[in-house]
């Protein structure tokens, strides 16, 4: 496993030879050890996690602007201080039990952690991910970025009510979820900093990007990203360039020979995977204490 981090300067020369590789057939799963300083990387590995935490974790319904609710999983870390809080955007399958297991991890890791349900009244009877079964994925596109940032807000409001929060907030998000953590670091100009896991910045191509909404940005960001991930690498070049050119804080590494959603994967990929999140954890909890403590 390679990890590669390039300075600003490098980073200009490499745009127009950043290295996609090229999808392969993929191997038989990997045993991924129990490791409870990592996000969970299998079924059965985060039922465990869950069942097996010491943290408290509760959920809570947040009033929105138009009366509805989101409903959210918060989880406490175990210390005597108070701690940043960490917005958890789940990806394209909503608040699944492994976004809650991610939440839980970050609990541990030192984090008061909320993951919103984005899906929170788009369900059957005003329910949320648990409602909509397999139509999950169709109710998360239809979501527009306005939804997205509003229910950001609301949830980083509602962290900055908690006593044993230190008032500073950050997001990381995954697949569709490191899109919108890209999104909110856009639009929330008060936000500490971003972790995106394998997303694009709103509107890119493979070819531009809106540089008039990364003009925006005030928090630093961090990008993670699979080898193997065409789908968002080709929209690298045209970041990377952008927010070099609008002096932005921004970091990025990708680990050569992983798939898209190497985190909840970590099975896949031959090994890569797994070492892939070996990697990009500690990455984004270093990044994150620096920012938000």
């Amino acid at each position: 496993m390679i990890a590669r981090r390039f300075s600003p300067a490098c980073l200009l020369a490499l745009l127009a030879a950043l290295p996609l590789a090229a999808q392969q057939p993929q191997p038989a799963p990997v045993d991924v050890p129990w490791n409870d300083a990592l996000p969970p990387g299998t079924p059965a590995h985060v039922e465990r996690a869950l069942t097996e935490s010491s943290r408290h974790g509760e959920f809570v319904d947040i009033g929105l602007h138009d009366g509805t609710k989101l409903n959210a999983w918060v989880v406490y870390p175990e210390r005597a201080d108070k701690s940043g809080v960490v917005l958890v955007i789940h990806d394209i399958r909503g608040l699944s039990d492994w976004a809650r297991a991610v939440a839980d991890q970050l609990a541990q890791d030192g984090f008061i952690a909320i993951a919103p349900d984005f899906l929170s009244g788009k369900g059957p009877n005003g329910g949320g991910t648990a409602s909509l079964g397999k139509d999950v994925g169709q109710a998360i596109r239809a979501l527009t970025g306005d939804e997205v940032v509003a229910r950001l807000d609301a949830a980083r409001d509602y962290g900055h009510t908690l006593p044993a929060a230190n008032g500073k907030t950050g997001v990381l998000g995954f697949c569709w979820g490191g899109t919108q953590s890209f999104r909110y670091a856009i639009a929330q100009p008060a936000l500490r900093a971003s972790v995106v896991f394998y997303g694009d910045v709103p509107g890119a191509t493979a070819t531009a990007v809106p540089e008039d909404q990364l003009e925006k940005i005030q928090a630093p960001v961090l990008g993670l990203y699979a080898g193997n991930d065409a789908r968002i690498n080709t929209t690298l070049p045209p970041t990377i360039a952008a927010m070099i050119k609008l002096k932005k804080a921004y970091e990025f590494h990708t680990f050569e020979g992983s798939g898209h959603g190497f985190t909840s994967r970590q099975d896949g990929a031959g090994g890569a995977n797994l070492s892939a999140t070996q990697h990009a954890w500690p990455l984004a909890l270093t990044f994150l204490r620096r920012h938000l403590e």
